[in-house]
């Protein structure tokens, strides 16, 4: 095993090949979950002025007043009014508007009976100084950095980019992929199916572990084993597509064309073959123009293994997407490989202290894949000889 990369040394090497996607600026309602490549700050003080919290009436405190005189209202969205007349007045507000100028306190409506023009406190209701409302600038100050590049635009990032004009953010570009299934033996899903042929799944569940995570720019695409017709398919969907994805046709056999195609076309091949199970004939290249190529081994598990440990990840770092490693706890005994990495499905469940546990469920051979419907991922076992015991720390990568 020691002329096999390490899994490490593989991912360090797709680092460094793999160079920035290009970032665009879109219209704001089509920016959730893009990649956020510029910085934003607060537009002005938030909020930007004195906020009332809730309905009731704005009033100047003064220990001992028990009844108001009503003298105007204060809707939201309105200029401020202003309380002149004394203490015992009061403006009726309305949740989100301005405080009235001369105002310093707010009281619930639920804090006051209202007779005519007139409010009374109601029994043992004690106003403080200064409640209920929300003050300028409290939120944010003007000018204060609200985003960073490298964020994922979820619910609240896109509420923070409206609340401070930015109508149209600048976002990584989603790549144009092509997810790619080879062999002369697969059929497609609703095709007739002879008794030596396979339905193809690859490109589904590759594609799907993808768009998942914003990768939405696909097009699917089916080679033969046969190297010319490879060959010219290839250079065509190199031409069309800023990455490439293949599935099969990468290991020792026969009519695995896939590396010499890759290279006849001029792909500088970067590794074959990472000391990790399942997923060891895993290659990688980059085009003369820098398109990475990623060719996954054929059989299901160890594709959709190597898509969600190094395809996807990577391709997020080129979108600048910024995030730790997520890391889970085992919650079974399981074994390491001496030699080499092993990547183990599991399931993530939820112990009685609600800490997350991944329950191993380890496929028999890299071609059983119809029982990963129970998982969600896999986690990533360092070699050794040791059993891991529950409990133990791993890094995860969701399917």
């Amino acid at each position: 095993m020691n002329d096999l990369l390490s899994i490490d040394a593989a991912e360090t090497l797709i680092r460094k090949a793999l160079t920035p996607f290009a970032s665009q600026t879109i219209p704001l309602d089509r920016a959730a979950g893009r990649i956020l490549r510029q910085t934003v700050s607060a537009e002005r003080a938030l909020p930007p002025y004195d906020r009332v919290i809730l309905d009731g009436i704005a009033v100047a405190q003064h220990d001992g007043q028990r009844e108001f005189r009503l003298v105007a209202t204060q809707p939201a969205g309105r200029p401020p009014l202003t309380l002149a007349g004394g203490t015992d007045q009061a403006i009726a507000v309305m949740t989100g508007s301005v405080l009235p100028a001369g105002a310093d306190t707010i009281i619930p409506r639920e804090d006051f009976e209202t007779h005519g023009d007139f409010v009374s406190l109601r029994a043992g209701v004690t106003p403080r100084k200064g409640q209920h409302i929300h003050p300028r600038g409290a939120d944010c100050a003007a000018g204060a950095t609200l985003l960073t590049p490298g964020l994922r635009l979820t619910p609240p990032e896109m509420a923070i980019l409206a609340a401070n004009g930015v109508s149209h953010p600048e976002v990584a570009v989603i790549p144009s992929i092509a997810v790619i299934s080879t062999g002369d033996e697969l059929v497609a899903p609703d095709a007739p199916v002879q008794a030596w042929q396979i339905r193809r799944s690859n490109e589904y569940a590759i594609a799907a572990s993808l768009s998942r995570k914003g990768f939405t720019r696909q097009a699917l695409a089916v080679l033969p084993d046969d190297l010319a017709l490879t060959t010219d398919r290839l250079a065509a969907l190199l031409d069309q597509h800023d990455v490439l994805v293949l599935s099969g046709g990468v290991s020792m056999g026969q009519f695995d064309f896939v590396p010499q195609a890759l290279v006849a076309l001029g792909v500088r091949n970067i590794f074959h073959k990472v000391a990790q199970r399942p997923g060891k004939p895993f290659w990688f290249g980059l085009s003369p123009k820098g398109q990475p190529v990623f060719a996954l081994p054929g059989n299901p598990v160890s594709a959709l293994a190597c898509c969600s440990r190094h395809v996807v990840p990577a391709l997020l770092r080129a979108q600048g997407l910024i995030c730790g490693a997520v890391s889970v706890r085992l919650g079974e005994t399981i074994s390491p490989l001496p030699s080499m990495t092993r990547l183990v499905p599991v399931q993530l469940v939820h112990d009685a202290d609600g800490v997350t546990r991944a329950l191993p469920h380890p496929m028999p051979t890299s071609g059983d894949f119809n029982r990963l419907g129970v998982t969600q991922g896999l986690v990533t076992l360092a070699p050794g000889t040791a059993p891991l015991p529950p409990g133990t720390s791993v890094p995860f990568h969701e399917w």
